[in-house]
């Protein structure tokens, strides 16, 4: 229907970005937000609210930067959901720094402007500004909601901060009369089995008004691992198997277990289940942005038409590593007949 319109507004552009990064077309959102321009509409502050989340998730900070750039020319920064959609992608695009400055130069704060603040802080493992930001917005009188001890629990957990986890865990329905949702359990589990409490997660587990999901036994099972506890891995890996069943990652994990243990046994038996489920490995992925263009390269993909270019500069990059080993070992001698 997008495409058989006689005359595109504005509305009909921003509701097609908005479309598919919804669906999580995160790639297609932003070819139309270029096509847009290019046919010359200009984007209006919906439409940056609605490409700004793809761009966090293609972590595409030079189109994030210039969206940045064009809402300040034409005053869009004053209105907070623009700023919340900006701290949003340069925390997802690992520009905490930047999320700062914007977060710190809003003209009026929202519950969401903090959250989205807090949360961002907690994925970059500064828990303890996390935590004062936190102070900072309940002496601004801002009432958090859930997503904001999202954040918060998930800072603490980051950091090992068992008490004061908890602390807020409680402060939610005593204080705030917020009922914690499985989002908040899991992040106690998983702040309660990073710090070794594991009888203590356990009987959080059991006691869940909810039935706890993959996540949570997969941060239980994940923890095992830092603190070599079989005995706990075996009963998250017993849920997780009926969870996902065919989800390599999770025999994999408990085989680390077994191995660090020296239980070779178990080495074994997780190869055989493995092997006789058939399971493949999910591949791993990696995106690159290059001339304001997201590129995505999966492991062992040779599709794309310059996949022999690459690998050719690889081996080159390999051997040119290869030859500097050998100089710093044998000394400056003979320079010129080793290095590339």
């Amino acid at each position: 229907m997008f495409e058989e319109m006689p005359e595109k507004t504005i509305v009909s552009w921003t509701a097609m970005i908005s479309g598919y990064t919804r669906i999580g077309c995160y790639a297609e959102a932003l070819d139309v937000f270029r096509r847009m321009q290019m046919e010359g509409v200009k984007p209006d502050w919906v439409s940056l609210i609605a490409v700004l989340p793809a761009c966090a998730q293609l972590g595409s900070l030079e189109i994030g930067k210039w969206i940045h750039f064009y809402a300040d020319r034409n005053g869009f920064l004053e209105k907070a959901c623009v700023c919340n959609a900006l701290i949003e992608m340069y925390a997802k695009c690992g520009s905490i720094n930047q999320a700062r400055q914007v977060f710190d130069q809003m003209p009026e704060r929202d519950v969401i402007s903090w959250s989205t603040m807090i949360g961002g802080l907690a994925n970059h493992g500064k828990a303890p500004e996390a935590i004062e930001l936190f102070e900072e917005m309940e002496r601004a009188k801002v009432e958090p909601n859930e997503i904001t001890f999202v954040g918060l629990l998930s800072a603490c957990a980051h950091a090992g901060f068992a008490d004061k986890g908890l602390k807020y865990f409680d402060s939610m329905r005593k204080i705030y009369n917020i009922e914690p949702a499985i989002e908040h359990y899991g992040c106690l589990v998983d702040l309660l089995s990073r710090t070794g409490r594991f009888d203590r997660a356990l009987e959080l587990v059991k006691d869940m008004p909810m039935k706890p999901d993959s996540a949570i036994w997969g941060s239980l099972l994940s923890s095992c691992r830092t603190h070599s506890n079989l005995e706990v891995a075996v009963i998250a890996m017993e849920r997780l198997l009926e969870l996902e069943p065919d989800d390599t990652g999770n025999y994999v994990l408990l085989s680390n277990i077994y191995a660090n243990l020296g239980r070779w046994d178990g080495v074994s038996r997780m190869r055989k289940l493995i092997r006789s489920k058939s399971m493949k490995k999910t591949p791993g992925c990696s995106l690159i942005e290059v001339n304001n263009v997201v590129q995505e390269f999966l492991s062992g993909d040779d599709s794309k038409t310059y996949s022999q270019d690459i690998y050719w500069i690889l081996e080159l990059l390999a051997l040119h590593q290869s030859k500097s080993v050998y100089l710093i070992e044998t000394g400056p001698e003979n320079t010129s007949e080793i290095m590339l």
